[in-house]
């Protein structure tokens, strides 16, 4: 991401507003203690309510991660119909993830406007119905073509629900947020935040078992290549994906003076998303432990050791996974 023209951004209530959310994630009985911990280390209204945001995404990840196809499919269902009905009460014994999403969208869904309302019904529904095609690759251990993960991966990264954040006090008119550029500059973002999402992961997910769905594994695996030689690839793929990204900029019509200035906003907050999301890969823990700044400035990640594949919705720990790495060394040189 070195010549993206788009930098991070920091609200000046960033701290404020991830407090909050951070007691309120807290505050649900999502996962273990210790897995709770795991994804403590990754850290107005709209700021609150992106990070909240955040949080869902990365539980219903989890749990779909490790669910089989009637199961996500079940929990996209209760998903939406939290969205739908934010004022009633979720049934007894039903999984988190529907009470978490009741209560983020009755706090964020009344003051969004009707445009971004709809929108993100729309796009959590594409989300959890593309987590329920990636579960069943899973359990018929599918590898899909390096064009056709993308066109799932574009929607199981989450990132299209996420720009909704950025369209909650906006009335952007369907003519505008579904011409083919902006709907195109969506999804180009998509793939520019799933690629560095994908490096960064891989290792994790190699070790737990849990690398199907993900751009190294494709790669490898149709392409022939060694793990160096797709990282390359991808490198370049990136840099293509940047490319287009900026000439599907230019491709943008006006819509008048008062949608253009709205629709501008809105492509502004997507065109920040890919590095927002490459630094974070490097600072939250989730992937790299405590060793994110090192590995971003080397960009020389040790492989972790293979581990029995989890099959339920705790986050192992890189730390973890590093020590059993540790034990391999010390026991390969006994």
């Amino acid at each position: 991401m070195a010549d993206w023209p788009w930098q991070r951004e920091f609200h000046p209530c960033t701290d404020e507003k991830t407090l909050e959310s951070d007691k309120w994630f807290r505050s649900l009985p999502i996962f273990s203690q210790k897995s709770q911990h795991a994804h403590e280390q990754g850290h107005f209204e709209d700021l609150r309510a992106g990070i909240d945001l955040m949080h869902i995404l990365f539980v219903i990840d989890e749990f779909s991660d490790v669910g089989r196809p009637p199961v996500v499919r079940e929990y996209g269902q209760i998903v939406l119909d939290a969205i739908r009905n934010p004022d009633k009460p979720r049934p007894a014994g039903e999984v988190i993830l529907g009470e978490m999403m009741r209560q983020f969208w009755a706090r964020v869904g009344r003051t969004a406007t009707a445009q971004a309302r709809a929108h993100f019904l729309e796009t959590i529904q594409a989300f959890m119905d593309t987590l329920v095609s990636q579960a069943e690759d899973r359990n018929n251990t599918t590898i899909r073509s390096v064009h056709d993960y993308f066109l799932l991966r574009r929607e199981t990264i989450g990132a299209r629900p996420a720009y909704v954040i950025g369209e909650l006090r906006l009335s952007i008119p369907d003519e505008a947020l579904y011409h083919p550029a902006i709907r195109e500059l969506e999804y180009l973002a998509a793939e520019l935040i799933a690629i560095d999402n994908d490096l960064a992961s891989y290792n994790k997910e190699q070790a737990t078992g849990n690398d199907q769905h993900n751009i190294v594994t494709i790669v490898m695996h149709h392409l022939k290549l060694d793990l160096d030689a797709t990282v390359d690839w991808a490198a370049d793929y990136h840099k293509q994906v940047q490319r287009r990204f900026l000439d599907t900029l230019k491709r943008v019509p006006s819509f008048g003076p008062a949608v253009d200035a709205d629709l501008q906003s809105y492509m502004t907050q997507i065109a920040i998303w890919p590095q927002g999301n490459y630094c974070w890969n490097f600072e939250s823990g989730r992937y790299f432990g405590s060793h994110g700044a090192e590995y971003q400035r080397t960009r020389r990640v040790p492989l972790l050791p293979k581990r029995v594949q989890q099959r339920d919705a705790n986050v192992p720990l890189v730390e973890d996974l590093e020590r059993l790495a540790a034990i391999a060394a010390m026991e390969g040189d006994d």
